[in-house]
C-alpha cells in the first residue's frame, strides 16, 4: 500500500497546483467547520462581550467555573478530531476496499483537498489586482483582505495591506501548506484531515476574547502543539528556497532574520515561517494591528531595509511554492527510498 499512497498523495499535490479550492465545490473542511460551530453552540456557555459589570462577575467566579469551560472546549477537540479521523477512514478503507484505482483515486481527490497553496496564493492574487486596478481607491482591495484576514482593515493603506498580504502568505506556508504535507504524506488524508481538523477550531475557537479565553484553550495549545515541529521545519525550507530562488530573495538574510525575529509572535510557530520571508524578501513585517476595534501591540519582525511594494505579494507566493516544490521533493524521496528497501 506504500506505493499506492505515494501515487496518490503525487496526484493530490498536483491536483492542488491545478486546480486548488474550486468555489461551488464542496469542501470537507466546511464540513468540519459546521461541527465546531455546532457544539461551539450546544456546549459554550460564555459570552461575547461582557461589560464591566459581567467582567466583575467573572473575576469574581470561581476556578472551577473556568476549569468546566476548559474541559467543555477539550471535549469539542476530542469529538472534532475523533470524527474527522472515523470519516476519513471509512471512506478511505471503503475506496481502496472497492479497487486499489478507486483508492488512488480518492486519496488524491482527499489530499487535494486538504492542501491550500493553489487558493492561498489565488486570494492572496485577488488583493493585489484590486491595488492594481483600483486607481488609488483602495475600498474593493480592503473588502478582499477582510476574506483571508482577521483584523480591521477599513483603515488600512496600501504599504498596510500589501504587509497583512505578505504575512498571511508566510504564516500559512507553514500551516496552510508544508503542515498538511507533512502530516497527509507520514498518515495518509486520515492524519492530514485530523491536522485540518485541529488547525480549524484554532482559528474558530482560539481567540482571547470573553467567549473562547476558556472554551477555545485546549483548540489554541493544540495547534501550537501540532505545529511546533512543521513550522520550523517549513522556515527552514523556506531559507533554502530563497538561496535558490534568485535576485528577488536573499537567503543569507533569511537565515539572520529568521534566527533574530523567529519567536517575535504570542505563539510559538506564527512568527518562524514570517521572520524567514521578511528576511528573504528584505521587508519589516508585524508591528500594531487593530482586532475587532481594539489595537493589539505586536513586535516588528524583519528589517526595514527598503519599503513594502506590491510585488512583494507575488514574490512571496512564489517563495511559498519554491518551499512547498522542495518539501516535496524530499518527501517523495524519502518514500521511494523506503519503497525500494
Amino acid at each position: 500500500m506504500i506505493l499506492e499512497h505515494l501515487i496518490g498523495f503525487t496526484l493530490g499535490v498536483l491536483l492542488d497546483r491545478m486546480i486548488g479550492d474550486p468555489h461551488g465545490f464542496p469542501h470537507p473542511i466546511r464540513l468540519i467547520g459546521t461541527l465546531i460551530g455546532w457544539l461551539d453552540r450546544k456546549l459554550n456557555c460564555q459570552k461575547e462581550g461582557a461589560g464591566p459589570e459581567d467582567q466583575l462577575r467573572k473575576e469574581k467566579s470561581k476556578k472551577s467555573a473556568h476549569g468546566k469551560t476548559i474541559f467543555l472546549g477539550a471535549v469539542t477537540w476530542l469529538v472534532v478530531v475523533s470524527a474527522t479521523v472515523l470519516v476519513t477512514f471509512i471512506i478511505m478503507f471503503s475506496a481502496y476496499k472497492l479497487h486499489v484505482v478507486i483508492g488512488v483515486v480518492v486519496e488524491a481527490v482527499l489530499t487535494c483537498y486538504i492542501l491550500a497553496a493553489k487558493s492561498l496564493s489565488d486570494e492572496s492574487m485577488v488583493v493585489y489586482k484590486r491595488m492594481e486596478a483600483d486607481g488609488g481607491d483602495l475600498t474593493e482591495a480592503r473588502k478582499a483582505l477582510s476574506m483571508i484576514v482577521g483584523r480591521d482593515t477599513e483603515n488600512l493603506d496600501e504599504a498596510a495591506i500589501t504587509r497583512a498580504v505578505v504575512e498571511t502568505i508566510a504564516e500559512n506556508t507553514s500551516d496552510g501548506v508544508i503542515a498538511p504535507l507533512i502530516y497527509t504524506f507520514i498518515g495518509g488524508p486520515v492524519l492530514g484531515f485530523a491536522y485540518k481538523a485541529v488547525n480549524t477550531m484554532d482559528s474558530m475557537l482560539g481567540y482571547h476574547n470573553d467567549r473562547y479565553e476558556y472554551f477555545g484553550r485546549v483548540a489554541a495549545r493544540m495547534d501550537d502543539v501540532f505545529n511546533f515541529v512543521p513550522a520550523r521545519l517549513s522556515a527552514l525550507m523556506m531559507v533554502l528556497a530563497a538561496f535558490i530562488g534568485g535576485r528577488d530573495y536573499s537567503g543569507k538574510r533569511a537565515f539572520t532574520v529568521f534566527k533574530r525575529d523567529r519567536y517575535n509572535h504570542k505563539s510559538p510557530n506564527s512568527a518562524q515561517t514570517e521572520s524567514a520571508c521578511a528576511g528573504a524578501l528584505g521587508v519589516r513585517l508585524g508591528g500594531d494591528s487593530s482586532y475587532f476595534g481594539k489595537l493589539v501591540h505586536k513586535p516588528y519582525i524583519g528589517d526595514d531595509t527598503r519599503p513594502v511594494e506590491r510585488a512583494d505579494i507575488k514574490r512571496a507566493a512564489r517563495l511559498m511554492f519554491l518551499t512547498e516544490y522542495l518539501w516535496v521533493a524530499v518527501l517523495l524521496a524519502l518514500g521511494i527510498l523506503f519503497v525500494a528497501t
